[in-house]
């Protein structure tokens, strides 16, 4: 039986051919047989969402955006095989020839089509210069095995089938390493799907559960998971050690360093996951298990370009059941995540992280049914384990628009700081 690890590696640590190279070392280090779930280069999923906006909409100028991305890609790609290296382009083709053809009616389903060459691209360049090191080094596409429903952009796992294609496909005999595509799946039928937004993280507890594999490490630009983002406080500290409960309400209150949906599939198998550094691959960085030490640390989440909403019935009748359904139904039409919510007799109030492309039409849709307040410039700071001083410090220097408090949580939305 295999000892199977999982490595998860972001945009971050693979954004030009230094980090790649940068990226084998670690590789090359590893002990018993891992899996490698890579993202997207750098800004390439940003890149290619540019790219999917102009074409969809009939702008012209999607060959350029087109461009730039082959372009940063065949940069990576001389500087690590040369000048003469042409192996990849009927990866490039493939994606020119789609670009090619006018888009469907259904910009969700275009999305993961053309989104998802980012992981192709970025997984195939990797693959091929490790196997100049450990030619036994295995690519596989991801969407021949982790099979998922049609709900395009948000994809739910279709579990037992992934399983046993899985188990097929993920084998060891022959290697010890085997490079694959985080962030992406398939349906039945073969139409490429995607997990959400930051799926690669997902994508590896997945992969860990399916496999039961021996743990998940998931290689950052930071040194582990700090109690604030360093860039905001700069007083911020690592967190040596995290049970699964408390990983879980960090990323559902928006912690940025692991994906919401990344711990379940873990801790239903009792896998550990490791948060460690790709620059300081010797640094131990957070273990999140099922470790019961209790937890104190203040952990600060600052989450930007919010926008907050409050509505009143136009006839100033009580808030009711029915007003909440009709409210989180539109809101549903706009796939919008909400992160915060809070109810009147008279109001109802929640915040979402801002889309520019959605709020004047969601603003003219909720105005038909509500008198709508907003703030249009907030941000959300969410403080896990506060204590009276904590408050009083960060809150006095600013404006609060609202507040929720529990025993371990406390949650303002802010004006946002200039």
């Amino acid at each position: 039986m295999y000892q199977i690890k999982i490595n998860k590696f972001g945009g971050a640590s693979i954004v030009d051919a230094f980090s790649v190279k940068r990226l084998v070392q670690i590789v090359k280090n590893l002990n018993d047989s891992n899996v490698i779930v890579l993202s997207a280069m750098g800004k390439t999923t940003n890149a290619l969402e540019t790219l999917l906006h102009k074409w969809f909409n009939g702008d012209s100028n999607f060959w350029n955006a087109y461009s730039d991305i082959k372009e940063y890609h065949r940069t990576v790609i001389n500087d690590l095989f040369g000048n003469d290296c042409s192996c990849f382009d009927a990866d490039f083709a493939e994606l020119e020839n789609l670009l090619k053809k006018p888009p469907s009616l259904d910009y969700n389903y275009e999305y993961d089509q053309i989104v998802s060459f980012g992981e192709l691209f970025s997984t195939k360049i990797i693959s091929k210069y490790i196997q100049q090191f450990i030619p036994s080094a295995k690519w596989v596409d991801i969407r021949k095995t982790l099979k998922t429903d049609h709900t395009f952009r948000e994809a739910s796992v279709d579990w037992e089938l992934s399983s046993k294609l899985t188990d097929r496909e993920f084998k060891f005999d022959t290697t010890q390493l085997i490079i694959t595509q985080g962030f992406i799946g398939g349906t039945i039928n073969n139409l490429t799907t995607t997990l959400g937004r930051e799926g690669s993280d997902y994508t590896a507890a997945v992969l860990a559960w399916l496999l039961n594999a021996q743990s998940v490490t998931v290689w950052k630009d930071v040194s582990g998971i700090m109690n604030a983002d360093p860039k905001w406080m700069k007083n911020a500290v690592p967190i040596e050690k995290l049970s699964y409960h408390e990983a879980v309400e960090l990323s559902y209150y928006g912690a940025k360093v692991i994906h919401p949906k990344t711990i379940r599939p873990l801790q239903q198998k009792n896998i550990p996951l490791f948060v460690k550094s790709f620059l300081d691959p010797d640094n131990k960085g957070t273990l999140i298990s099922n470790d019961q030490t209790r937890y104190e640390m203040p952990v600060y989440i600052r989450k930007e370009n919010q926008i907050l909403v409050t509505l009143i019935p136009q006839n100033f009748s009580f808030m009711a059941y029915d007003n909440i359904k009709s409210i989180h139904d539109i809101l549903g039409n706009y796939r919008l995540r909400i992160n915060l919510t809070q109810m009147s007799a008279l109001s109802y109030s929640f915040c979402f992280d801002s889309k520019p492309e959605v709020w004047r039409q969601l603003y003219d849709d909720l105005s038909k049914l509500y008198r709508v307040k907003y703030n249009t410039s907030s941000e959300l700071l969410t403080i896990r384990h506060h204590t009276p001083k904590i408050v009083n410090e960060l809150m006095s220097k600013t404006v609060v628009y609202l507040e929720q408090l529990t025993r371990k949580t406390a949650q303002y939305v802010i004006a946002e700081r200039r």
